[in-house]
């Protein structure tokens, strides 16, 4: 039985409490500690998550001849990228 991870909104707000937590400064070094584990953990959850829906997306764009062309989203900027 697989155990169910987080889902991407509630692995990122509990990032945010962690971030709050660690940079109040108010938490036991053994704590911290923890707190940071998590929260790397939480990143490659919502990494795989990103990396996931980035597969996912794609463009439909259209040739001169008007046929449709879908083709993977450009995530490199284009050729506004230099």
């Amino acid at each position: 039985m697989s155990v169910k991870q987080p889902d991407f909104e509630a692995s990122m707000e509990r990032l945010e409490e962690i971030v709050r937590a660690l940079d109040s400064g108010a938490e036991s070094l053994d704590r911290s500690l923890k707190l940071y584990e998590e929260g790397v953990k939480l990143v490659r959850v919502c990494t795989e998550t990103l990396d996931r829906a980035e597969q996912k997306v794609k463009t439909l764009s259209f040739r001169a001849d008007g046929t449709a062309v879908l083709t993977d989203f450009d995530t490199d900027g284009g050729d506004d990228a230099e």
